[in-house]
């Protein structure tokens, strides 16, 4: 997969997938190759040479993975400078007597392809220098933008862009006056960074001068990394670029990354997670929601374990299976979202889905095989603030008295005594009384309450003072007479009151002499 990446991007100018889930993808191959003792693979720059070789070879640079990682770079290094790491395609250019005539992409670092062909469409880069002056210059094609803020707005897909237009066989002039370049080096230029940046300045790239920072210590560092990544800038970053102001002559350069450059790249907007397990959670209603379980990752400092995928429908669509690798962000900054499945496992895994159709409004009433999460769900609305404000019972506590045999239908609970919930495993003798407390006071409980916790889906204003048999007597139609009940609720209504899984219920509890369910009231609104 990464081969075929690989061979899109440098070849192509096609971005398949963004840099962040690229380079973890990377990561975990490399870690796959050392766990298992495999050779090393082709260079992920193998499809990228061109015929054209490049004046100096184009270095890598390291990534730093955390601040102490950057301590640890810093460690013996003075004359350090902080830049924006811009989001681009590096390419080497050469200018004689003054003017731009070679512009050659990265490639492999050594050698790279000609793109000087869309040197005259470049309106916005600096294709004439004040001087006649021979020179070469590395740097960054980047697209141009108002003000871009990378923590708001992302990657916006701006280096795979860049890419695309750059691997066409001519521009227009309005496609190249998108793209702009920062210099971040001139391999042969004076031999100390803020001597190199004032002649760029003057040499017409002065954003070389205006975004480097000299700085002392890692705090400094990481004080600029959060400034420009939450900053208006003219171009997408990822990350900011670390480098001594001093280094080897240009004769001794290669294209691997040296000592005196490092990348200190912005958090990770999705992250890349291993399926381990998919589960099926059932709600009150019969909606079935898969919950992909993963291992566990961090995410804006947050540890994600589990992401929703939302519907059955959407994962029979996807078919994710354990082992595949699926990327995830924060929706809100807080809530895990699942975004695309990146790999797939080879061994496709069995996986066990509840039928479709199986779950539904007025399926799992009581317990059965393949109920209990619906049935479970059921009890811990009725219990909730939702319905009747039952202190200690939320879901974790009707699935122990579900797995006991002590709770099989919506209303066998309320006969519960203290000494029979002591037996339960996890349920304390305190709390045994404490949920006996609660189910005595269930009985006394407004019948509104005890309709709203069954799930009737009546209107949120609508207060209900009624007894069960004059409600269950009308029509849709009927219901829909009362104020804010359209067709469709009507329609819901009468089909809960006239169900016979509901009717059951309605009679234990007025056998269990719950007020209003043996009792003719009427229906008022508010």
């Amino acid at each position: 997969t990464l081969a075929q990446w690989d061979d899109h991007y440098h070849r192509q100018g096609v971005a398949l997938v963004s840099d962040e889930l690229y380079d973890q993808s990377r990561q975990r191959l490399e870690l796959l190759r050392q766990c298992f003792g495999l050779a090393t693979g082709p260079s992920p720059l193998a499809s990228a040479g061109g015929p054209i070789p490049h004046p100096v070879p184009h270095t890598g640079v390291d990534k730093l993975t955390d601040q102490q990682a950057v301590k640890r770079w810093f460690t013996g290094k003075t004359d350090v400078w902080v830049q924006p790491k811009v989001d681009g395609v590096a390419v080497s250019l050469t200018y004689r007597q003054g003017r731009l005539v070679q512009l050659i992409s990265r490639g492999d670092g050594v050698h790279g392809h000609d793109w000087s062909r869309h040197i005259p469409q470049l309106g916005a880069i600096t294709r004439r220098l004040p001087r006649p002056l021979d020179l070469q210059l590395q740097g960054e094609l980047y697209l141009r933008h108002g003000a871009h803020v990378q923590a708001r707005a992302g990657s916006a897909n701006a280096r795979g862009t860049v890419a695309g237009l750059l691997a066409r066989k001519q521009l227009a002039g309005e496609q190249g006056n998108t793209v702009g370049l920062f210099v971040w080096d001139w391999p042969q230029g004076p031999s100390q960074q803020a001597e190199r940046l004032a002649q760029l300045t003057q040499l017409g790239f002065p954003d070389s001068q205006h975004y480097s920072v000299a700085i002392d210590t890692p705090a400094q560092a990481a004080h600029w990394r959060e400034h420009w990544y939450r900053s208006a800038l003219p171009f997408a970053t990822d990350g900011v670029i670390l480098r001594q102001g001093s280094r080897p002559p240009a004769e001794r350069w290669q294209a691997k990354a040296p000592y005196w450059i490092a990348a200190w790249k912005y958090p990770y907007v999705q992250v890349l997670a291993e399926v381990r397990d998919v589960r099926f959670r059932v709600g009150r209603t019969g909606r079935v929601t898969p919950v992909l379980h993963v291992l566990p990752v961090t995410l804006d400092d947050r540890r994600i374990t589990q992401v929703s995928l939302g519907s059955l429908a959407r994962w029979h669509g996807l078919d994710i299976r354990p082992g595949d690798q699926v990327a995830v962000s924060l929706a809100g900054l807080t809530i895990p979202r699942f975004e695309q499945v990146v790999h797939r496992a080879v061994e496709r895994l069995p996986v066990s889905a509840p039928e479709p159709g199986r779950h539904h409004a007025h399926s799992c009433w009581q317990v059965s095989e393949g109920c209990e999460e619906q049935f479970v769900a059921r009890l811990a609305w009725l219990s909730s603030k939702q319905g009747l404000v039952l202190p200690r019972t939320g879901a974790g506590t009707w699935r122990r008295l579900v797995a006991a045999g002590l709770v099989n239908s919506m209303s066998d609970w309320l006969d519960l005594d203290a000494e029979r919930l002591r037996q339960v495993a996890g349920i304390s003798i305190v709390t045994a009384t404490q949920l006996q407390d609660s189910f005595k006071a269930a009985r006394s409980r407004p019948f509104a309450q005890w309709l709203r916790g069954l799930g009737a889906p009546l209107p949120g204003g609508m207060q209900v003072a009624g007894a069960w048999s004059a409600l269950a007597a009308r029509t849709s139609l009927e219901w829909q007479a009362l104020p804010d009940i359209g067709a469709k609720r009507g329609q819901l209504l009468a089909d809960f009151f006239a169900s016979n899984e509901v009717n059951a219920i309605a009679t234990q509890l007025a056998g269990a002499g719950v007020d209003g369910f043996d009792v003719e009231h009427t229906v008022t609104t508010q």
